[in-house]
């Protein structure tokens, strides 16, 4: 039965493609079904395949992908050195940040009044200046301070004062503190102070102060004063050198003082006001027979009086 069919089948391609011979084309027309295979044959070679160029198609493909670059190691590598480099840059700045210092600094003429981190008070006196650490205050509560500060310390860890020449330390109290030219003074009005300069290391009790003048103490009595008089804008000296004096004097009043033939050995002790500058020079002159002068310019000359 297979054997027959594919007779069939063969003959039936070698009709199609007219190669079948007479004796063959008779057989098939003998066929039942011949006449559908004329009807297959009629509809069918009304179509057309079109020639297939794949050259052409090939380029018609390429040109509608996308070409896809391919990383080089080389890129590779520089992407990540430059993720890199930016996250240096990144935490370097917030290291740099966190770090960063804060200071506070008065003119002349000038005082401030701030709080700390932890709540303690300070009043800072003209022409000073105090720096601190914000980020590290909860670890260590400690400030370095350029001039005259007054404070009021909460309680709590050691609290610390730094100055060029020494160290103020305290648990919680209220004190002033003076560093300048040299001069080194401490007075506590409650409490008690720890003061470390050179080697040495006193307390200090509430109502008592210090002097330190170029590393060697040179006062050590009880204080006269309930506070700093300054914040009452006023300036006390006890046997202070009159440049010391003068130069408090121009961080209060906007003045350049010039000493002329004054011996300059001279030692002040008094108080001048931050109000009025002619009270204030009437303050140091007089009780060191010194003549004061006021220029248009706003330059003052103190000179002896047997100068003329």
């Amino acid at each position: 039965m297979n054997t027959i069919k594919m007779e069939k089948d063969h003959l039936l391609h070698k009709w199609l493609n007219n190669e079948t011979t007479p004796e063959e084309l008779e057989q098939l027309k003998a066929d039942p079904e011949y006449a559908s295979y004329v009807q297959i044959a009629d509809a069918s070679s009304g179509f057309e395949v079109s020639e297939m160029n794949s050259e052409s198609n090939f380029e018609a493909i390429s040109n509608k992908i996308k070409p896809v670059r391919q990383l080089r190691k080389s890129n590779v590598f520089s992407i990540v050195w430059k993720v890199a480099a930016v996250f240096a840059f990144l935490l370097s700045g917030y290291y740099y940040t966190t770090t960063l210092d804060t200071s506070v600094k008065t003119e002349i003429a000038q005082t401030e009044t701030f709080s700390l981190p932890d709540g303690s008070e300070v009043v800072l006196n003209s022409g000073s200046e105090i720096t601190y650490n914000k980020k590290k205050w909860d670890h260590s509560r400690e400030l370095s301070l350029e001039g005259e500060a007054y404070f009021k310390v909460t309680k709590g860890s050691k609290f610390s004062v730094k100055t060029a020449e020494g160290t103020v330390s305290v648990l919680g109290t209220q004190f002033n503190v003076s560093a300048r030219d040299e001069i080194f003074e401490v007075a506590c009005y409650e409490g008690l102070v720890s003061v470390a300069f050179n080697d040495t290391l006193l307390k200090v009790p509430a109502g008592n102060k210090i002097q330190i003048e170029n590393g060697k103490l040179v006062i050590n009595k009880p204080s006269e004063n309930l506070s700093p008089v300054w914040l009452a804008d006023e300036s006390s000296f006890e046997n202070a050198p009159l440049l010391m004096v003068v130069k408090e004097l121009e961080r209060q009043y906007p003045i350049n003082v010039s000493l002329e033939n004054v011996d300059s050995t001279k030692r002040f002790t008094g108080t001048f006001s931050h109000q009025n500058l002619e009270l204030a020079l009437k303050s140091i002159c007089e009780p060191l027979q010194l003549n004061y002068k006021i220029n248009n310019n706003g330059a003052v000359t103190i000179e002896t009086k047997n100068s003329k």
